[in-house]
């Protein structure tokens, strides 16, 4: 049951008691029954212990049965958002590839102006990092012990080719002057980092479930 009134109303039908009949036995009108149901209010305190005798269950069954409703809930909601969130950052790297791809096509390839091709490159990088932002924004969650080690274990990964990235972008820039071609090195590492985040987040997916 998703709240206490659909539970109420549960444990009535399967008692096949009408609301008339329940107020009767427990001394209530039957709108007051009625908004027990419909989680308009709750029963009075006195009223908690014949209610949960009537239907054969013990004041902690009734609210244990609900807590535990609501945790399965909640943790049905937190793998909606690792999903969604997942899907998002995937397509963002999908994005990223595509625009790699343009801007090695557009110039040499296509014999596009320079100018628009990079404007349309980082259009399209632009769109990917807003979507990034996006979903870890909104599908945010609160992070278990479990997912803190995660995380840094991710970040010490991230660091290091970071420290292996800089050091072959300078050799490489310094070797072929290129420097106007070697800075795409960034947008790969980019890629790499969300590609990692994407993996810790799958797997942590995968733990949960």
């Amino acid at each position: 049951m998703n709240n206490l009134g659909e539970r109420l109303l549960k444990l009535r039908k399967d008692k096949r008691l009408s609301q008339e009949e329940l107020a009767y036995k427990l001394n209530v009108t039957r709108q007051t029954v009625s908004k027990w149901e419909t989680n308009q209010s709750m029963p009075d305190f006195d009223k908690i212990v014949p209610l949960c005798e009537l239907y054969n269950i013990t004041p902690n069954e009734l609210f244990i049965e609900l807590s535990n409703s609501e945790d399965r809930n909640i943790q049905g909601d937190e793998s909606t958002k690792i999903n969604k969130k997942a899907k998002g950052i995937a397509i963002s790297i999908v994005l990223y590839f595509l625009s790699i791809i343009w801007i090695m096509i557009s110039i040499p390839v296509l014999n596009m102006n320079p100018i628009l091709a990079t404007a349309i490159f980082l259009l399209i990088c632009g769109v990917a990092t807003g979507m990034i932002v996006y979903v870890c924004l909104t599908y945010k969650k609160k992070k278990t012990k479990e997912e803190t080690a995660s995380d840094k274990l991710r970040h010490q990964i991230s660091d290091i080719v970071a420290i292996i990235v800089t050091i072959i972008y300078l050799i490489i820039s310094f070797k072929t002057m290129a420097w106007h071609l070697t800075w795409i090195i960034w947008i790969i590492f980019g890629l790499f980092e969300e590609i990692l985040k994407l993996i810790f987040m799958l797997r942590s997916y995968k733990d949960e479930k």
